[in-house]
């Protein structure tokens, strides 16, 4: 199981969350993927409504990471639940 080397939120006035996480690169453990969300509770179960991820190659170059397909909110609520990401 892979786990973020850093995770921060914060939660917003509306009451969303706001999230970075920074996890290891897969094949270059010199970078790192930055992640960044904003979740909301919907019907009791936590929805992400907005994601950025962002790409530090090991040279310090940095990328935007194209969006990835949605989750399901089973999935989506799990990943959220046990602290995984990207």
């Amino acid at each position: 199981m892979v786990y973020p080397k850093a995770r921060f939120s914060s939660r917003l006035p509306n009451g969303d969350y706001l999230t970075l996480a920074v996890w290891p690169g897969k094949k270059d453990p010199t970078a790192e993927v930055l992640t960044i969300q904003i979740r909301r509770l919907e019907a009791d179960s936590w929805r992400t409504i907005g994601r950025l991820a962002v790409y530090r190659s090991g040279d310090g170059n940095y990328s935007q990471l194209p969006e990835r397909q949605p989750l399901s909110e089973a999935e989506d609520s799990q990943e959220e639940f046990l602290g995984l990401g990207e």
